[in-house]
């Protein structure tokens, strides 16, 4: 099984036990930054973190997004959140394609 067949099992496998939820999401960014903070989790070990979300979330990309700047834009944001620079927030917030000046514009 290569790679790319395991994460799409994995996806499968995931997605059936439900840890899809936002609280766990958040949970997981806090205990990477706690560890690497901690010197537990080394920067490579983060990186394939990200790297194993980024490819997760790639997976479920809509067809009709461009696969390599869909998936550069989703480790932007994850460095940005294991960074502790940006909060979790909620999925509206995060959605791809807007951004806080066109939510702004929307809201006036």
């Amino acid at each position: 099984m290569n790679s790319v067949d395991k994460q799409k099992r994995l996806h499968l496998d995931v997605t059936n036990v439900g840890l899809r939820a936002q609280a766990t999401a958040v949970g997981l960014v806090q205990l990477c930054i706690e560890l690497h903070n901690a010197n537990i989790l080394s920067d490579l070990a983060l990186q394939r973190i990200k790297d194993a979300i980024a490819d997760e979330v790639s997976i479920a990309a809509p067809r009709r997004t461009a696969i390599q700047n869909f998936r550069r834009e989703i480790r932007e944001r994850l460095d940005r959140l294991f960074g502790g620079q940006q909060p979790v927030g909620s999925a509206e917030a995060l959605a791809f394609g807007s951004s806080p000046q066109s939510e702004e514009r929307h809201e006036g």
